[in-house]
């Protein structure tokens, strides 16, 4: 089966989803059952940033980090984001913000289907 999730798709997506990580929590007014809920998502995007700009491939600026390091990261803020309700207090939106997006996330990258791919993922 084909998957439409690769390296270079997966390349465009980043910056996007950093930037939305940095700005959702203010645009959705998460943090009201735990500050961490705020927190947590804009530390993580510009972490994600930072990751994406040293990652090698199409889009990254210095291209130090390979691409199967920058997948196995996201995979477990993927396992993090899906976690951090249960282990945080979060709830209501905080806890669906967290769940939608940890989910997605280990979804693009069990989808991935590149060389770097991380085996036994799909």
């Amino acid at each position: 089966m084909a998957s439409i999730m690769n390296k270079t798709v997966h390349a465009y997506l980043d910056y996007p989803v950093a930037l939305g990580l940095i700005a959702m929590p203010t645009l959705l007014g998460l943090g009201a059952t735990n500050p961490l809920a705020f927190w947590l998502s804009t530390l993580t995007g510009f972490a994600a940033l930072v990751l994406t700009i040293f990652t090698d491939h199409q889009l990254g600026l210095v291209k130090m980090l390979s691409y199967k390091l920058h997948l196995i990261v996201d995979f477990l803020v993927g396992l993090a984001f899906v976690a951090a309700p249960f282990v945080l207090g979060f709830a209501g939106l905080d806890a669906l913000y967290y769940w939608v997006l940890g989910a997605t996330v280990l979804v693009v990258v069990t989808l991935d289907r590149t060389e770097d791919a991380i085996p036994g993922a799909a």
